[in-house]
């Protein structure tokens, strides 16, 4: 039995069924064109228009989505939609096309819904004046609507920018489209500037978006220019906030354009759930009739600067906008810079007002004709009415006066309209009066019409009267990058005070200080001894030396509280320590100020700069920490240069100060000569001078490098007594 499935080829398929789909998506509906509007945008304030609600009374919105209908074939919850961001009550553009009554939600809000269309009532705003001023002058095309039943138009013949006046965002099938709004006031400037100059830098005139919600825009040149010339690219915004002291709050009353209410209380209340942020204690909306509030309480003693700046790295507080400025131009999509949209806006304006020129041209020459044809009969009044009483017949009444008058069939017949009793010379000789003027006013259109610097300077003209009449302040301050603190996820982190103790067999215990008040004793395996206490915060890096000539690196915050009755952390486990490699120094520091000393068996000190060890990304292990020439005999930290006692093998003492050595940078430096061999003498011990209880200190200062000299026997026996009493101990 054979199948009846027909093969269909997938390419074939997709170009008859899909590519028909996306381009009507791509150029009906998603992007919008160089007047600034979407079809849909379009459709509505044109049916608004027609329905005079441009100087008339609102008018309930349900009766406006009604209408619209007849020209948008989309539901009317759709519309509505639509209709509700154009309006000055949503706050969604620096100039709402839309004057509303009642409640149209807001667009900082994700859950203030809006009113039912029965509710809810509107009208046109003023600034569509400019759009629809020149409607009727066949400025633009107009096209059948989708059942062949009315005209609607193309675009409209928007008297300034209109494009990059009010945001726009659309998604579209394989393309997408994202339009921040600019100033009115600036932009018109600015449209004016390269009317005069098409060479200008856009950057200069035009400083950087601005958006009806407010707030603060992060400048950075590089990425603005890259927007201004390539129409793609990302830029900051940031939300505006007041410290009130008095109620230990912080009040957020402006937002970035592209999130809401809900989604930063929502994020902030997160970071305090899960320890993020320990300074806020609650947090809720308080919008109301005079606009937008979060309100923060927060604890006295909480820095309400470094607060902020948590606040706007970790919620949409601060938030970017993506900037695509993919435009419909002459029904094809193009990717735009903001001077490349500014002069096809003008273009298209030049074309708008030039058909405008010839409408007038050609309405005022028909005039005129007729008022020529009128001219004649002024001459012989009695003529033209006796013509047209004995002409028997009424369709020979035309030709009888054309034939009589020189005149042709649309004068003749425009005379034979005249009522009998405006057959009389006043009135004549008012309707002819005008034909100078006329003459006048068409050689004065044409003379437009054919100068494209006079065409432009109607623009020029336009777009001051744009600016004096609807021009507004800012709205989003902008602020330079330079200017912004950055905050890194280390200034999250709680910072205390913490001792490190550092046992023989590899165990490390890291005990806040509060917990060490009124403790019993460290817990110890048997058997095993505390061989370093170090002093540091909780934000500490923690460099662990080991046998290798290897530095092991750890925040401390990376390492747990613990307690004395605890036995720690196992730091060969925890630093993944080689086979036999041991712990043998440990020193902790926060801003690697100092230095490290490296004694060696032959007499040499490595003076080594502790920013030597300090690397810029957060690796945790370095190699040649010190050098391997010679057995390494003590190692120390010091902040600031001291008096140290070298002991050698024969007994030589020397105390020298370590302002003698020379600090180096590189980490595996041999180091200078300081205590000098003698009959195969080598270092054996460094000890810190408050180590020791010489009688006469300065009998064993020497400069470096000195052999030292031979411990005295009450020194010496001074020294044993100490000893042994350290051991009964």
């Amino acid at each position: 039995m054979k199948s009846n499935i027909k093969k269909l080829n997938v390419i074939d398929t997709i170009e008859t069924n899909y590519m028909p789909y996306s381009m009507s998506v791509i150029v009906s509906r998603a992007l919008p064109e160089i007047d600034g509007l979407k079809p849909s945008h379009r459709k509505l304030l044109y049916t608004m228009y027609k329905m005079g609600l441009l100087k008339g009374q609102k008018t309930k919105s349900a009766n406006i989505v009604g209408q619209t209908m007849r020209l948008n074939p989309h539901g009317d919850m759709a519309i509505y939609e639509t209709m509700v961001r154009l309006t000055r009550g949503n706050e969604a553009l620096l100039h709402p096309y839309i004057d509303s009554k009642g409640n149209f939600g807001k667009n900082y809000s994700r859950d203030m819904a809006f009113a039912a269309p029965r509710y809810t009532e509107a009208k046109l705003d003023t600034i569509c004046e400019e759009f629809f001023n020149e409607i009727g002058n066949d400025t633009v095309d107009f096209a059948p609507n989708y059942d062949n039943t009315m005209q609607e138009p193309t675009l409209l013949p928007t008297t300034f920018p209109n494009i990059l006046v009010n945001p726009n965002l659309g998604i579209a099938v394989g393309m997408a489209s994202s339009i921040c709004s600019f100033n009115l006031i600036e932009l018109c400037n600015t449209t004016i500037k390269l009317l005069e100059n098409e060479n200008i830098d856009i950057l200069e005139h035009l400083k950087a978006p601005d958006f009806s919600s407010g707030g603060e825009l992060i400048y950075n040149q590089k990425d603005m220019r890259k927007i201004y010339e390539e129409g793609k690219g990302t830029f900051y915004l940031r939300g505006k906030y007041r410290y009130d002291k008095a109620n230990s709050c912080i009040d957020i009353y402006e937002i970035p354009y592209t999130t809401n209410v809900e989604t930063i209380i929502d994020q902030i209340t997160d970071l305090v759930k899960n320890g993020t942020i320990k300074e806020i204690t609650d947090v809720r909306d308080e919008t109301d009739k005079n606009g937008l509030k979060i309100t923060i309480d927060i604890k006295k003693s909480a820095d309400v600067e470094q607060l902020m700046l948590k606040i706007f790295k970790y919620t949409k507080l601060q938030d970017s906008f993506s900037c695509n400025f993919n435009i419909l131009i002459n029904g094809h999509p193009r990717v735009l810079g903001v001077k490349a949209i500014l002069l096809e806006w003008i273009a298209f304006r030049v074309n708008c007002i030039k058909r405008g020129l010839r409408y007038d041209i050609a309405r005022k020459t028909e005039k005129l004709h007729l008022l020529r044809g009128l001219e004649k009969i002024l001459l012989d009044l009695d003529k033209a009415v006796k013509i047209v009483r004995d002409t028997k017949k009424d369709k020979d009444v035309i030709p009888n006066l054309m034939s009589g008058f020189e005149v042709d069939q649309v004068q003749a017949e425009f005379i034979a309209e005249i009522k009998l009793r405006n057959f009389n010379q006043e009135y004549i000789l008012t309707k002819t009066k005008d034909i100078q003027d006329l003459e006048k006013e068409l050689k004065t259109l044409e003379d437009t019409l054919n100068s494209d610097k006079k065409v432009k300077k109607i623009i020029v003209k336009q777009l001051e009267a744009v600016i004096k009449k609807y021009g507004q302040d800012r709205k989003t301050d902008i602020i330079e990058e330079h200017h912004i603190e950055e905050i890194s996820h280390e200034d999250l982190i709680e910072d205390y005070n913490v001792k490190l103790f550092l046992t023989k067999e590899g165990y490390l215990k890291k005990i806040p200080l509060i917990s060490l008040r009124g403790s019993n004793g460290q817990k110890l395996k048997e058997g095993d001894v505390i061989t370093q206490e170090v002093d540091g915060t909780n934000k500490s890096d923690v460099l662990f030396f080991t046998n290798r000539h290897t530095v092991y690196k750890k925040k401390a915050y990376e390492l747990e509280d613990s307690k004395t009755s605890n036995l720690g952390d196992y730091l060969p486990n925890l630093l993944a320590l080689a086979e036999n490699e041991k712990i043998i120094y440990m020193t902790a520091t926060a801003d690697y100020s100092g230095y490290m000393l490296f004694f060696f068996k032959n007499g040499k000190c490595a003076k080594i700069e502790m920013s030597s060890y300090e690397t810029k990304t957060n690796r945790t292990q370095l190699a040649n920490a010190y050098s391997d020439s010679d057995p390494l005999v003590s190692i120390m930290k010091i902040r600031e240069d001291a008096e140290l006692v070298a002991i050698s093998s024969i007994r030589k003492v020397l105390i020298f100060n370590t302002n003698q050595i020379n600090p180096k940078t590189t980490r595996n430096s041999q180091g200078v000569q300081v205590l000098k061999s003698k009959n195969n003498s080598v270092l054996t011990e460094i000890k810190q001078i408050e180590d020791v209880q010489y009688k006469d200190l300065d009998y064993y200062r020497a400069n470096i490098p000195a052999i030292g000299t031979f411990l005295k026997k009450e020194d010496e026996e001074k020294q044993m007594h100490q000893l042994q009493f350290i051991l009964e101990e």
